[in-house]
């Protein structure tokens, strides 16, 4: 079985493609014009082991990273398709430097978030604070995912954010492999 997917996505402020192979090697193709937000998708595909791919062309910063993540979003949850047979669960304590985080993730297919990154700051890099949380959140939407994203303390905002970002891949790199005991859907009601 294939886990791989791809997304294009259009509207009148963005252009989006991303493509994912689940059971990848962490390899990256990366153009979106925001380069805080390339580091974040390469330490993302890098950590977690799934090949991303993604271009996105947009008139703004903020549409840009939120319809990037909503494609990337939207192509890891086709990937998972029914999922069955995956683990379902993961989490992760992520230190990076002065910083330590921790995620936890169900792909559970119900959208929910918690995310505290404790950010001080207006921007990282070329990227607004903002945009940063509201990234996560709209991966969460589409992936129809549970995730609780917390910094647990750090003192540089691009640590914390980076800490971030590799907890949920190692959570991700969790949850979505393939459990060669599990038959069927990881769900006591016998569906997701």
């Amino acid at each position: 079985m294939m886990r791989t997917q791809e997304v294009y996505r259009k509207t009148k402020e963005t252009e989006v493609r991303v493509s994912v192979n689940l059971d990848g090697e962490g390899k990256v193709a990366i153009a979106t014009g925001v380069p805080f937000l390339d580091h974040m998708l390469t330490s993302l595909a890098t950590h977690s082991l799934i090949d991303i791919s993604a271009s996105v062309r947009g008139d703004l910063v903020h549409h840009c990273v939120e319809d990037l993540a909503l494609g990337l979003g939207e192509a890891l949850n086709k990937a998972l398709s029914t999922r069955e047979g995956i683990t379902r669960f993961g989490n992760a304590t992520t230190p990076m430097d002065c910083s330590l985080a921790s995620v936890a993730v169900d792909l559970v297919k119900r959208p929910y978030c918690k995310i505290d990154l404790k950010l001080k700051g207006k921007k990282i890099e070329d990227m607004p604070t903002e945009d940063i949380v509201h990234f996560f959140e709209s991966l969460i939407q589409t992936l129809q995912a549970n995730i609780h994203i917390f910094i647990l303390y750090g003192s540089n905002d691009h640590h914390k954010t980076e800490a971030a970002v590799k907890a949920l891949a190692l959570s991700l790199r969790q949850a979505v492999a393939l459990d060669p005991r599990r038959k069927g859907v990881p769900s006591s009601k016998g569906v997701i």
